[in-house]
């Protein structure tokens, strides 16, 4: 592919066949790729070709094909440390996706090294998946939950968080991307503000792989989802850095993570394996890998221009139509890829149902973040998010199917929406 994304933005959309159809007798315009992106025909292809020629269960069997399988899932793993510039493969351990990972870290880091009064740091812009485990792990070992302030821009306030933090802060716990919001939290200052306290800062890349270049050498834990960036759903990564994962100790028993089963105690393999117990999700990596070398092939920070693009184009126009409400962009563009607004006095749920009536899919809900919702003062949001295989001519579809939900909701003219 080229580069130039925004010149070539209809090939690209060549490589998603699911969007060439109509929904509702209307293009189908996708805007939910926050939730889960589309898998490109490259992606589909290596899957297809992998199970056709080379499949066979990883680490176990000697056969020809058991080693080649093998092989090309040890790859993945490369590809992935090359991908979010880590130091080592054995750093990279393959997960079922985003939440898993988070839930690795809170029961076998966290349980590990708290105490009662310790302190893990988080935010109300914590999808629930980075939220929900840390409260569990508060109440199991007595350590204190506290949430860390935001600006009036949406980001954490990371010059509070500096006076707040102390010696009792064990974990920071943060979103790199907010999945409602789309801000950008700095999260190499957080990460810098524990570590001078003696912490840990744990990051859901969820919404910010897809998007960015990451380096993570820079945090002690990462944890991302590949059904976000054009791989199959059941497989994700966290990373580690390598002196605490070894200090870990794992959470799920049985074969492959074993060294030596004894009759009364057994002993693990080293790291990433001990944290990988089962046959794993082997297709769900070979997609991951393809996955990422394709939107490699794009370019990190051409899909972060051209997606930021695509948003400041929606926005400027959806802040053109009366009692749209944003949300995330009140101080002007924020850089995220995601736009949240409610259409004043009409439930987010029918706005999305009236949308798709127009062939445009959009989420509405309260995005697994009720405190931000909270916050915000509202229930549910609609949620636009954009990547890759949108375009231009899909902001203003999406722009003119607001306004004929609004002005059908507002005048009840049914001919201006089917």
């Amino acid at each position: 592919m080229d580069n130039s994304i925004m010149d070539n933005s209809m090939d690209i959309k060549k490589d998603f066949p699911v969007l060439n159809q109509s929904i509702n007798d209307e293009p189908y315009i996708y805007l939910d790729s926050a939730a889960s992106s589309f898998v490109p025909l490259p992606v589909q292809e290596k899957i297809t070709t992998f199970l056709n020629t080379t499949y066979a269960n990883v680490h176990r069997g000697v056969y020809t094909t058991a080693y080649q399988a093998t092989q090309e899932y040890e790859t993945v793993r490369d590809i992935v440390k090359n991908f979010i510039h880590a130091t080592s493969e054995k750093d990279i351990i393959f997960t079922s996706g985003t939440t898993d990972s988070l839930n690795i870290v809170a029961k076998s880091y966290g349980e590990s090294i708290l105490q009662e009064q310790d302190e893990i740091f988080v935010s109300a812009l914590e999808h629930h998946a980075n939220l929900v485990p840390w409260q569990e792990l508060a109440k199991k070992t007595g350590a204190k939950l506290i949430f860390m302030p935001l600006l009036e821009t949406g980001e954490v306030d990371v010059k509070a968080v500096s006076k707040m933090a102390t010696h009792r802060t064990k974990i920071v716990a943060v979103t790199h991307v907010s999945n409602v919001l789309g801000v950008h939290n700095d999260i190499e200052t957080l990460a810098n503000i524990v570590h001078n306290v003696g912490g840990v800062i744990v990051v859901d890349g969820a919404q910010s792989t897809p998007h960015l270049s990451v380096d993570v050498t820079h945090y002690d834990f990462y944890a991302f989802s590949g059904h976000k960036l054009g791989a199959l759903n059941g497989i994700g990564v966290l990373y580690g850095r390598h002196e605490l994962l070894e200090k870990m100790p794992p959470i799920t028993f049985g074969g492959d993570m074993i060294e030596y089963v004894g009759d009364m105690e057994s002993t693990y393999q080293k790291t990433p394996y001990k944290f990988e117990a089962g046959t794993p999700n082997i297709i769900g990596a070979i997609s991951l890998g393809a996955a990422i070398e394709y939107i490699q092939q794009c370019d990190m920070d051409t899909i972060r221009q051209y997606t930021q693009q695509l948003t400041m184009a929606a926005l400027h126009q959806l802040q053109t139509i009366p009692d749209v409400l944003i949300y995330g962009h009140e101080k002007g563009y924020n850089g995220g890829s995601i736009i949240s607004f409610n259409l004043k006095g009409i439930h987010p749920h029918d706005v999305a149902t009236a949308l798709d009536m127009e062939g445009v899919a959009v989420r509405a809900g309260h995005h697994c973040a009720q405190p931000l919702m909270r916050q915000l003062n509202v229930t549910a949001t609609v949620r636009a998010s954009f990547y890759i295989y949108n375009t231009k001519e899909d902001v203003d579809r999406f722009v003119e199917a607001v306004k004929k939900v609004k002005e059908f909701f507002t005048n009840g003219r049914i001919e201006e929406i089917r």
